[in-house]
């Protein structure tokens, strides 16, 4: 096999720990668990931007969400942003993208000159907004805006309103396979399935999850960090599993049709999400926090070259994702990605990995944060709105969590004298992420 289909599988705010294989005791994922088993789990998984147009950005570039200027949502991703459909196209792939793309308007202007405001939120998205996506298109811009969960529309590569009706992510599913169906095989695929779910639909300001979700996954156990908690998960909670339930069945669906194609040995399954969801504990909402509930995700990799049930525990991002996508298309990896190839960990344990995430908050501030194996340290911009602004000339300390004696983040360290030497050191390996995504050398206290 010299150049394998590719199935990307990106869900929107879903927990880590709603997955059989990353702890969670009911039975929601039996099929993505079954993926884990057979292929490659990366145990640490984080978010580089925990709000969904950023992240998207970063897995679709291989660049900090700065770099782009996508910092936020409601920001398009650069015309000239050369993406992983571009290189793949480049090489013979043939790419697909169903879903919520959200990386093709810009409805809001920054103070940091982001260009012209475009709006493509409930319109079809012209080609040029469309990241390289070619060959196959179904997409609409914001999915939450043009459709709910039991109806909708998307816009195809002609443009044209397709509808559907039933729940979202079994018609998303079911466009993924209609393409699949009449795939040529001529040429490997990239194909990009961008769930909804398990987020809020927001103009119902709640969760919705497949009919009889609340009665079928009310006997959960409360997650660790949620315990004792004000926010809106006891409301929404059995829903959010239900939705997740419902991502796994499908994935069974997709993981069968490439089975009946004869391609299982030709083809990489991706799944992963581009944030977590905190349930408005931490935040005024459900993410846009430095915390692990906000930027701890699944991420699984199955396919020729990540089988055997291999369990990676170096800590990894999603700034990794483009590089390791075109590496298994055997494309040169360009020097202006910033992540390192999985590659590196999944066919050898890689002593040089660098163990420590760098995260980039916005909207809810302008903030800057690291996480390494046992820490977790943030900082944010004094009186700067995380809308208006990408950056900043100054930070000031805002967490620090010793996440060894603390898993679930109650006690912020950041005012303790007893840490100044850790924060110190912190304050050093933040300073030098900031530097190498470049950005400008920070004024930072600690």
């Amino acid at each position: 096999m010299d150049k394998p289909n590719i199935i990307f599988i990106l869900t929107d705010q879903q927990r880590f720990d709603t997955c059989g294989c990353y702890g969670q005791k009911l039975d929601i994922t039996p099929n993505l668990d079954k993926l884990a088993k057979e292929g490659v789990l990366f145990r640490y998984a984080f978010t580089n931007q925990p709000v969904c147009g950023p992240a998207r950005s970063i897995i679709q570039t291989g660049k900090y969400a700065t770099e782009t200027m996508c910092y936020r949502n409601g920001i398009a991703l650069p015309l000239n942003e050369k993406t992983i459909a571009d290189y793949l196209s480049e090489s013979g792939y043939t790419t697909a993208y169903i879903g919520k793309w959200h990386l093709a308007s810009t409805i809001l202007l920054s103070k940091e000159n982001v260009g012209p405001k475009i709006d493509f939120t409930t319109a079809a998205i012209p080609m040029e907004r469309r990241g390289g996506y070619e060959d196959y298109w179904l997409a609409s811009d914001l999915l939450e805006f043009t459709s709910h969960p039991y109806e909708g529309h998307l816009f195809n590569h002609n443009m044209e309103k397709i509808d559907f009706k039933g729940y979202r992510v079994d018609c998303l599913t079911d466009f993924a396979l209609d393409f699949l169906d009449s795939y040529n095989q001529q040429k490997p695929f990239f194909l990009f399935l961008s769930f909804l779910e398990p987020h809020q639909q927001n103009d119902f300001e709640k969760v919705v999850g497949p009919k009889g979700s609340k009665e079928k996954f009310s006997d959960y156990e409360i997650p660790g960090d949620l315990v004792n908690t004000q926010g809106d998960w006891k409301e929404f909670y059995p829903d959010y599993l239900g939705c997740c339930n419902r991502i796994d069945s499908n994935l069974h669906k997709i993981i069968e049709k490439i089975s009946d194609l004869g391609l299982t040995q030709d083809t990489i399954f991706i799944f992963c999400s581009d944030h977590g969801c905190h349930f408005r504990t931490r935040t005024w909402e459900y993410k846009r926090s430095c915390h692990e509930s906000s930027i701890r995700i699944p991420l699984i990799i199955k396919g020729p070259g990540y089988s055997g049930g291999k369990v990676i525990n170096k800590l990894v991002s999603l700034i990794d994702v483009a590089p390791t996508i075109l590496q298994i298309a055997g494309i040169t990896i360009p020097d202006e990605m910033r992540g390192k190839k999985l590659q590196n960990l999944v066919e050898k344990d890689d002593p040089s990995w660098d163990d420590e995430i760098f995260i980039q908050i916005s909207e809810s501030q302008v903030g800057r944060a690291i996480r390494t194996t046992r820490w977790k340290f943030a900082m944010q911009a004094p009186k700067k709105s995380g809308f208006l602004y990408a950056k900043s000339d100054k930070y000031v300390g805002q967490y620090l969590y010793d996440l060894e004696s603390d898993p679930h983040e109650r006690n912020n360290l950041i005012d303790y004298p007893d840490y100044n030497e850790i924060k110190s050191e912190l304050t050093q390996k933040l300073t030098k992420k900031m530097v190498d995504a470049g950005e400008n050398f920070p004024n930072l206290n600690d």
